[in-house]
């Protein structure tokens, strides 16, 4: 009885013990088939809140996200900045993408923005100024621009709650105006390029020039640098760099795959 016993009581751990590694087994593959894609941290660092998720609270690298440019974090009551709108060639109809200034963004639910958009639903390049109060849908303004136009941007708040955003196009000579209020934290200010649907159309340069956080260039508040889509920034000297496609890398520009592209919203959102 001692001896069947003892086996019986051996058979069962044997048991025990194959059951146990089965389920570590399990655990293990369920755990790695939930990583997200882009999790490695050859991606860069992370961000407190995914660049250009507006507040989602989810997080994700700084680098291939929708932003490209840089970003500052603070405290802002002012940014302005100029950029030089890129001949851009359309690799699909779900390329979009829009250089623009703005406070808050990053770290924050809302965003106080303006830019012009590249638009290729049509199958070819639709340029639209526009400024935006995130969460709100952009607005946008009539005016004519086209490459190789120089656009100024500005965004002022004197209050709490009250911005002033001012557009122009220097070099077809005219200048929007809008004041709007919302409740924001003025806690970031970036200068960037952003593709809401995760698909650029084809440009080989984009010049960043004077721009300046609260009256001072926008080096003064060491801004990080982060990538989007293929596209990456130079080198920050005061206010001015230069944001070219990148080598390597999965990006979403003119080399990008299904996968890597997002279905174009109803209603845009920057």
């Amino acid at each position: 009885m001692g001896m069947k016993t003892t086996s019986a009581r051996s058979r069962s751990r044997a048991v025990a013990a194959a059951t146990a590694a089965l389920a570590t087994t399990a655990v293990l593959a369920l755990a790695g088939s939930a990583a997200p894609v882009g999790a490695a941290t050859a991606f860069g660092p992370q961000t407190p809140l995914a660049a250009g998720s507006h507040g989602t609270g989810q997080v994700r690298p700084y680098d291939d996200g929708v932003w490209g440019g840089y970003v500052a974090q603070g405290r802002f009551t002012s940014i302005s900045g100029s950029w030089v709108e890129p001949q851009a060639t359309c690799n699909t109809s779900n390329d979009l993408f829009a250089p623009w200034v703005g406070i808050d963004g990053y770290g924050s639910q809302t965003v106080e923005q303006a830019g012009v958009q590249t638009d290729c639903s049509s199958g070819r390049p639709v340029l639209s100024a526009w400024y935006e109060m995130y969460p709100a849908a952009p607005v946008y303004w009539k005016d004519a621009v086209s490459p190789g136009d120089t656009i100024t941007s500005s965004v002022v708040t004197k209050s709490r709650g009250s911005y002033t955003i001012t557009l122009s196009d220097t070099t077809k000579g005219w200048t929007e105006h809008t004041t709007q209020r919302l409740s924001a934290q003025n806690v970031s200010a970036e200068a960037v390029i952003e593709s809401p649907t995760q698909s650029y159309p084809s440009f080989d340069e984009l010049d960043f020039s004077n721009v300046t956080v609260n009256g001072q260039p926008f080096s003064s508040y060491d801004p990080q640098a982060i990538t989007s889509g293929g596209y990456g920034p130079g080198e920050l000297n005061g206010g001015d760099f230069s944001i070219t496609p990148e080598d390597g890398g999965w990006g979403w520009a003119s080399h990008a795959t299904p996968s890597h592209q997002a279905a174009r919203p109803g209603t845009i959102r920057y």
